[in-house]
């Protein structure tokens, strides 16, 4: 029986346009903007300064931070500037320009002699740190970071997400069709870090995925490839444990506190790269899309590489776009813009027409519980909407406004075409302010009791 969660939608999800497209290799350019934050956490220190000539591959950034990654160079050549350059969230961050020599001369120092059978725990956490892999899913969480998280928790459920559940996006699948023993490599290495059983959880439109998988892994009793129903958001981090493990996630909880871990396929991919091939990650592969580009496909791209020179590598558009996204169409990050960077966590571009934007009047709900029932976090997403735009945060937190993952399926099941997850999103930004500011409060008024009492 393919397993699932309650809730959740089922979008039309473009995947044709470019799944049975192999991936192409791009050139880099003559110019790349590296920034120095592609993750959760601390932003990196540069480790390089103005003219200095790096290598592909080297570490051009880094910080002391427990919750951070370093930076590679994705290119041989000299550095032009470092300063601040507008990134894929539309703010500016401090970048790192390198003019790019075309060598692609190596940085050698990756080029450790141990086989995996002679790696230790600790060992392959460093190296996979130093790789500075993080979350290559969307949301670019330090993959150390969450490993050594775990260090006092019985994790019982590695979970690999597979589902690549989100509409247009190709990308993993691409990966796992054209490199299933490297992936399966990788996940060798998770199992010798976490000594755990791995549930390779794929959704079922992937049938000739899990075929392949199933057969490569045949005979083994480490490693379970598990079928899950298609439906969005199934690859939703509270949604696929629930699924696999039938746990469930508390509000304000992470997977390790209920004995799950879970890793995104293309991420398993680096951490083969790196303890196999000595390669940090300066590429991935990201799917670009949509009816306004010319070549529909899958790319390995530098980071560093601007949206409008892959673009237009890609052929450039057949039809002027009304609306770019970084990702999908669901949870993806509309771009103002195209000279902005591919980072770490830029799984697609996403190029659409006027003809496909949908952009309807935002009219009355009318009490369906369209979005009721479609909600994965079993929320009221209507009343949320309505204490959002009424500024009510006691009654938003009442109604765990937190507990939303802004999926996005509510707005697309609402028949109103309400802005939904729009509204819940800049209301949850709020109550997360209002709660951070009351925490201070209270930590000082409990510092000034206590020097009070002294």
């Amino acid at each position: 029986m393919k397993r699932t969660f309650k809730g959740g939608a089922h979008p039309h999800d473009f995947k044709e346009l470019s799944k049975d497209k192999t991936i192409v290799t791009l050139d880099a350019p003559d110019k790349v903007i590296i920034p120095l934050s592609q993750h959760i956490g601390a932003p990196c220190d540069p480790l390089v300064a103005v003219g200095d000539y790096v290598k592909m591959g080297q570490k051009i950034g880094d910080s002391k931070a427990f919750v951070s990654a370093p930076i590679h160079s994705s290119v041989s050549g000299t550095v032009l500037e470092i300063k601040p350059c507008p990134n894929p969230k539309g703010v500016e961050v401090m970048s790192v320009v390198i003019e790019n020599d075309h060598k692609d001369e190596p940085f050698g120092d990756y080029s450790f002699t141990d086989t995996l059978e002679n790696l230790d725990r600790e060992k392959l956490i460093e190296l996979i740190r130093e790789a500075g892999i993080v979350g290559l899913g969307g949301a670019g969480f330090p993959t150390s970071t969450k490993i050594l998280s775990c260090a006092e928790t019985k994790i019982d459920y590695v979970i690999i997400n597979a589902a690549e559940c989100e509409p247009y996006l190709t990308n993993d699948y691409r990966l796992m069709m054209e490199y299933p023993h490297e992936i399966i490599d990788g996940l060798t290495v998770i199992r010798k870090i976490f000594d755990s059983k791995i549930y390779f959880a794929v959704e079922d439109n992937k049938k000739d995925v899990i075929a392949r998988y199933m057969d490569i892994v045949k005979g083994r009793s480490d490693i379970e490839i598990v079928p899950l129903q298609t439906k969005y958001p199934q690859g939703g981090e509270k949604q696929l444990v629930y699924a696999v493990s039938g746990r469930i996630i508390p509000t304000g909880k992470l997977p390790s506190e209920v004995g799950a871990i879970i890793m995104n396929a293309g991420t398993v991919y680096a951490i083969y790269e790196m303890i196999y091939r000595r390669k940090p990650l300066y590429e991935r592969v990201i799917t670009v899309t949509g009816d306004a580009v010319f070549s529909t496909a899958n790319y390995k791209v530098r980071i560093g590489s601007t949206f409008d020179y892959v673009i237009e590598k890609c052929g450039g558009f057949k039809e002027e776009p009304a609306k770019i996204i970084m990702g999908g169409p669901m949870m993806g990050m509309t771009q103002y813009r195209t000279d902005i960077p591919v980072v770490k966590t830029t799984s697609g571009i996403l190029c659409l027409t006027a003809k496909s934007v949908d952009k309807p009047n935002n009219t009355f709900c009318i009490r369906c519980g369209k979005c009721v029932d479609a909600c994965p976090m079993n929320l009221l997403p209507c009343v949320l909407s309505m204490y959002a735009e009424k500024k009510d945060y006691d009654m938003l937190e009442k109604y765990n406004i937190m507990s939303c993952i802004e999926c996005g399926t509510c707005s697309f099941t609402c028949p109103g075409k309400k802005y939904l997850v729009q509204n819940i999103r800049d209301a949850k930004a709020k109550v997360g302010e209002i709660r951070r500011k009351k925490a201070e409060q209270e930590k000082a008024h409990k510092e000034a009791e206590e020097k009070k009492a002294s």
